[in-house]
């Protein structure tokens, strides 16, 4: 099995947890928990699944992103394609595809899925304005990567189940982190690695939990996170502000500095500029070994 592949142990679960305990425990530890029941009291527990989408949201047309490697022809998060929403699930409930919505903010674009949940009380700074929606056919994956933000999240998943694989910040030395941007190599595949081009993954110690509809998974600042649908699906993530003034100064760096430097490099350098980025991704972390 692939946890005794990667070193990687089962994230802690709880039915319900009391704002006390869920600070003192997991957020000030900065360690991540399921939640299996934090929402059973919103609508949404009960509406939310593909075809209520379709329902209210149909019409909408949205960002498709599939799982071709980054290139200088994309910027970073710039979608592959577009199509209404109606369609896009139609292809969902059909059968397998990579197209998946990424980040994007649907409960702007359709105020009255906003009806359906609340902000819970955890202790947790919430950017209420940043509600975000991901969707995604089965056996489609989500690269590694940390958000650019350092957000704590509390990721709810709805219609479905994914598998979720999660590294602390400690771990990116062993991750084969690429220089100037937020992902490891591309080229791995967290659910099968090929441990004879990627050494360094067998050192790296994280976790995994399979998420069901309802339950809410807890990721601290700036934990690294490969998702892989199960199950046609979608989540919503709510993010809060990071805690500590070293965290905020990163998550400012990488949205003032960082992704610009990155997009003029892309601009100028074009491929290479990946290439040059994919080399020094396997010998700074090769060399941690």
């Amino acid at each position: 099995m692939m946890e005794d592949r990667l070193n990687l142990a089962q994230i802690p679960r709880v039915k319900n947890i009391s704002k006390k305990d869920f600070v003192e425990q997991y957020v000030k530890t900065q360690k991540p928990v399921v939640i299996e029941h934090l929402i059973e009291d919103w609508p949404a527990f009960k509406k939310w699944d593909l075809n209520y989408i379709k329902e209210v949201a149909g019409n909408k047309t949205v960002p498709l992103y599939d799982d071709r490697p980054i290139t200088s022809e994309f910027k970073f998060n710039q979608p592959h394609m577009e199509m209404k929403m109606s369609e896009y699930i139609d292809l969902l409930q059909s059968k397998p595809t990579n197209y998946r919505i990424f980040l994007y903010h649907l409960l702007k674009e359709v105020p009255k899925l906003q009806e359906d949940f609340k902000f819970p009380k955890m202790g947790l700074r919430f950017l209420k304005q940043l509600p975000m929606l991901f969707f995604g056919g089965v056996n489609s994956k989500v690269f590694m990567h940390y958000d650019i933000d350092y957000a704590n999240i509390l990721h709810f998943q709805f219609n479905g189940k994914k598998q979720c694989i999660l590294y602390p910040p400690s771990e990116s030395k062993y991750l084969y982190k690429v220089p100037h941007s937020l992902i490891s190599r591309e080229d791995i595949d967290f659910t099968n690695p090929d441990f004879k081009k990627f050494p360094a993954l067998k050192k790296a110690k994280g976790y995994i939990t399979e998420l069901k509809h309802g339950e809410a998974l807890y990721m601290p600042e700036g934990y690294w996170h490969q998702m892989t649908y199960l199950t046609a699906g979608f989540s919503m993530s709510l993010r809060a502000t990071s805690r500590g003034l070293l965290n905020i100064s990163k998550a400012v760096y990488n949205l003032v500095v960082m992704r610009h430097f990155d997009n003029y490099m892309r601009k100028w350098k074009g491929q290479d500029w990946i290439d040059y980025k994919n080399v020094k991704a396997m010998e700074k972390t090769h060399a941690n070994i």
